[in-house]
């Protein structure tokens, strides 16, 4: 199933603005870049990068812009009552 979930164009812009800006982390970084490319439909987010978003929103020692960009990177994600969607390809063999 493809994700239709997209960013905002307000949250593309703030990503770029953080990829061009040499005084920003390297999380803020990853998290801008996973931004930007969910800027357009069939992108979704991977895993590890769900997993460092959720990190990063439970550490209050982040700045509020590098939430700002986790939560996007969050609310792209393509899940079902808080587990992810495993695709065809990628789900694991079943166990007799």
């Amino acid at each position: 199933m493809m994700n239709k979930k997209v960013s905002s164009k307000e949250m593309a812009s703030q990503a770029s603005e953080v990829l061009r800006d040499p005084d920003a982390s390297a999380i803020q970084k990853s998290l801008a870049a996973s931004v930007l490319s969910q800027a357009s439909k069939g992108k979704q987010t991977g895993a590890e990068m769900e997993k460092i978003a959720s990190e990063v929103l439970q550490n209050d020692r982040y700045a509020e812009k590098t939430q700002s960009l986790a939560a996007s990177v969050l609310s792209q994600s393509n899940k079902e009552n808080g587990k992810p969607k495993q695709s065809k390809t990628s789900a694991s063999p079943k166990k007799d």
